[in-house]
């Protein structure tokens, strides 16, 4: 109960699709999504595969909460080896895809080998079937979606843009037009299958194996999210509500980290947005928060443009981070992104960094004539050389640190990233904390797995001190890995006891709070240990020079930077507490504890 107990094995090489039966101790040890992604990824994929590879596989979860009637339940989960970082990538999506999925009857689909032509996969109650997709290759992921959906009435569809068939190694899968399995590359993974799209529909139960107790235990639940202050905030503006915040924090990052105080960050603050520009909400399934948020620009330059969105992360890292004040020039951009299919976090982060390497005059005239801060044609014009691979496109399409080593010159120390993923939207010497869940991420620079600004700001945490850090990072790191593995999204306010007894009475299971957060820490052992043998260690867990070698310039963090000594004792701690030895390997006893 709360699984539908099989899973679909798909073959593009040889077009063979099996039905297959799941292993049922698999929920008590990995749950589901993230963890159960990961413990399939680690036992099928062997050391060293290239990423856009045959070999490589494809991983799209559910967890035993997707579909039911827990809030934000329509989430799903992508596994994959990244392109983009040569490791461990999980992608959590929103959107309605995911339930479909699982009505469809499966709490998983694994893809591997190739196709020899370009084709996409339907996956619904009445059958399984790979179709041919040339008529859809090249399309922006709005026209597939649109067409798929007028040829197969009633399904939802996740796809790739050109991005994921160029291979830009940050390209996304795209479902439900803005929702997007992103950061890392599984859109690239996808493209080098040749497979344009999925589309899904089911009609199937999915059973809670206490019913009245879970009907109770939801109702209670979302009553509660309902009437949560942050819940509410998070309606009325959105996710932007932080870039107010975060600049008068100091650590929004503007002119790629350069300092983490914007001046205009007035202008493109989501309370403007609310004012001006919002003209409708948007929600994911079963979700209350609605944080989606639709924006219409009825005058200036951007006049006639209605988009959904954009994000805090887009509006930071192709906003700020790229000089850009104006919402309707993000807004394009996001859409860009969107349509193309590729991660507005890294777009930001490598475009970021183009312009100051254009600053310090390490790049030489090209087809974009003023690839400067603030200027918002240069930025739509690289994003689209970047998803066709054209011209200097080409050179940065696989992100700010492979054009970094191509550029040479010292210019790593400003390609702004962690393990090659670009870092998301809080500016490390603002947030002390965020310095060491960055360089731990098991994905590279990523925010999901542990967020530290609000216990900073409301005194959990000391602002620009580490005391406390390696203990709270770990703690929230092992959480989020269980939550992954539900699959629940980030923004849903609750304690962990009150989870516990909705995952019990749906599947039957018997988690207690303990249990549950040492599955958490189980599946973070595992994906460091899949990473550990792509070669990740201790050498690999570092900031970029930047944050200790410049002090931030103003705002509250100005003249605070990342000291080494100080970083290098916060990680060892951090370690002693993981169990892992002075290189960031999981000792033996820690893995035999664990179960792994």
């Amino acid at each position: 109960m709360g699984y539908m107990g099989k899973f679909l094995e798909v073959n593009l090489s040889t077009e063979k699709i099996a039905e297959k039966t799941i292993d049922k101790s698999y929920g008590k040890t990995w749950i589901g999504g993230k963890g159960l992604g990961a413990k399939i990824l680690y036992d099928t994929l062997s050391p060293k595969v290239d990423p856009l590879s045959p070999e490589n596989v494809l991983l799209l979860m559910t967890g035993p909460l997707t579909g039911t009637s827990v809030q934000t339940s329509g989430r799903w989960t992508v596994v994959t080896k990244s392109p983009h970082t040569g490791i461990f990538l999980d992608s959590h999506v929103g959107g309605k895809f995911g339930h479909r999925l699982k009505r469809a009857g499966f709490d998983y689909i694994t893809i591997k080998g190739q196709a020899a032509e370009p084709k996409y996969l339907e996956v619904t109650s009445d059958g399984i079937d790979l179709h041919t997709a040339t008529d859809y290759w090249g399309k922006g992921t709005y026209e597939t979606e649109s067409l798929l959906k007028k040829q197969h009435p009633g399904v939802e569809v996740c796809a790739i843009g050109p991005a994921g068939e160029n291979l830009v190694t940050f390209a996304n899968i795209v479902t439900d037009r803005t929702h997007t399995a992103g950061r890392g590359g599984a859109g690239a993974v996808m493209g080098s299958k040749n497979l344009k799209a999925i589309v899904t529909h089911g009609t199937e139960k999915i059973d809670a194996n206490d019913p009245e107790l879970f009907k109770k235990l939801t109702r209670t639940f979302t009553k509660k999210v309902r009437n949560n202050p942050g819940v509410k905030r998070r309606h009325e503006i959105g996710t932007v509500m932080w870039v107010k915040m975060a600049n008068e924090a100091g650590f929004l990052p503007t002119h790629n980290f350069q300092a983490g105080v914007f001046e205009d960050a007035d202008k493109i603050s989501g309370e403007r947005m609310r004012d001006e520009f919002v003209v409708g909400h948007t929600a994911c399934y079963r979700c209350s928060i609605a944080c989606g948020k639709t924006t219409r620009f009825d005058q200036g330059k951007y006049a006639g443009l209605e988009v959904d969105g954009p994000e805090y992360e887009t509006t930071a890292l192709l906003g700020a981070s790229c000089g850009l004040n104006d919402l309707g020039a993000i807004a394009k951009a996001n859409e860009i992104c969107d349509d193309l299919g590729f991660d507005t976090i890294t777009a930001g982060g490598t475009i970021a960094f183009a312009m100051e390497a254009t600053e310090k005059g390490l790049l030489c005239q090209n087809e974009i004539n003023t690839l400067e801060f603030g200027n918002d044609d240069a930025v739509h014009a690289m994003l689209r050389l970047i998803a066709f691979r054209k011209g200097i496109g080409d050179f940065f399409a696989q992100g700010s640190l492979s054009a970094a080593k191509k550029l040479g010159h010292d210019s790593s120390s400003y390609a702004i990233q962690v393990k090659g993923l670009e870092l998301a939207g809080v500016e490390p010497r603002g947030s002390f904390g965020m310095a060491l869940a960055y360089a731990t991420s098991d994905r590279g620079g990523c925010h999901q797995r542990c967020w530290t600004p609000g216990a900073e700001l409301d005194g959990r945490l000391t602002r620009f001190s580490f005391e406390g850090v390696p203990q709270f990072v770990k703690t929230s790191q092992d959480e989020r890995a269980a939550c992954n593995s539900l699959v629940v999204c980030d923004f849903l306010p609750f304690d962990v006891p009150e989870m516990v007894e909705m995952l019990n009475a749906a599947t039957g299971l018997d988690y207690t709070e303990k249990s549950y957060l040492l599955t958490g820490e189980r599946i973070w052992n595992l994906t460091r240990m899949f990473n550990v043998r792509e070669g990740i260690s201790a050498k690999d867990d570092v900031l970029p020079q930047r944050f200790s070698d410049e002090p931030a310039p103003r705002g509250d963090p100005k003249g605070q930077v990342i000291k080494q000594s100080e970083f290098e004792d916060t990680k060892s701690e951090y370690y002693s507490l993981r169990g892992w030895d002075s290189n960031g390997v999981p000792i033996s006893e820690k893995i035999r504890e664990l179960g792994i």
